[in-house]
């Protein structure tokens, strides 16, 4: 029996985020676009979903029960991710704008966002030691829903070449690794928005000041006074 996609508490900033965005409903599912071109990412994205729907009926209705969302706009920690305040698979928009994110390629992205919404929703936690499973078992997926569709060669040997990465030797996915990588997408978005180097640097440097104020207030809290 499958588990529908849980009512997600939107924050403000992710609320505002989607109301400047332009999207629409397709078969239940919101999609969007934060670029002011938003239909031919909208476009895109429906054909992607029409293929799992043609060629795998069982990863499309998996897509459909486990996200609420399929969103394009500019995501700090690679190509795609899923986001679990908003249920939402995250497509990047500098990715979807080359030449090598086909139709094949947003499905296949799609599908691995879906199945990371559907092992978090059976408590399987994205944690550190856990990381390399999980995204085995994604890739898995990917490689699976693929396997339906012709001509692909290409988009086989790369989510191959994943799998077998994703591996106990690989440590991109330690918590710092990690946190480093976001760091310099969310730079890279700030660059992409035309931001200067020295903007970018005060904008960290304001982000390290604040996060050692909170700790700071989070230890001085714990501190019983007689």
């Amino acid at each position: 029996m499958s588990r529908a996609a849980p009512a997600t508490i939107l924050s403000l900033a992710d609320r505002f985020a989607l109301w400047v965005s332009t999207g629409r409903i397709t078969n239940g599912l919101w999609i969007g676009s934060s670029q002011s071109d938003s239909e031919p990412d909208l476009q895109r994205v429906e054909a992607a979903l029409h293929l799992i729907e043609q060629y795998a009926p069982l990863h499309y209705q998996r897509v459909k029960n486990n996200l609420s969302r399929i969103w394009v706009t500019l995501v700090p920690h690679g190509a795609g991710c899923y986001r679990h305040s908003m249920n939402a698979c995250l497509l990047d928009e500098r990715v979807m704008a080359s030449e090598n994110a086909s139709i094949e390629w947003i499905a296949t992205a799609i599908v691995h966002e879906a199945t990371h919404a559907r092992l978090e929703k059976w408590g399987i936690r994205y944690d550190e030691a856990a990381r390399h499973r999980i995204e085995r078992i994604c890739a898995r997926r990917e490689l699976d829903f693929a396997r339906h569709l012709s001509g692909v060669d290409a988009l086989h040997e790369e989510i191959t070449w994943r799998l077998d990465r994703h591996n106990e030797k690989d440590t991109s996915y330690t918590d710092q690794n990690m946190w480093q990588k976001i760091d310099q997408g969310h730079a890279e978005i700030l660059r992409h928005l035309g931001m200067p180097e020295w903007i970018i640097a005060l904008v960290f440097r304001a982000r390290t000041l604040l996060n050692g104020i909170r700790r700071f207030t989070r230890r001085s809290a714990s501190v019983s006074i007689r």
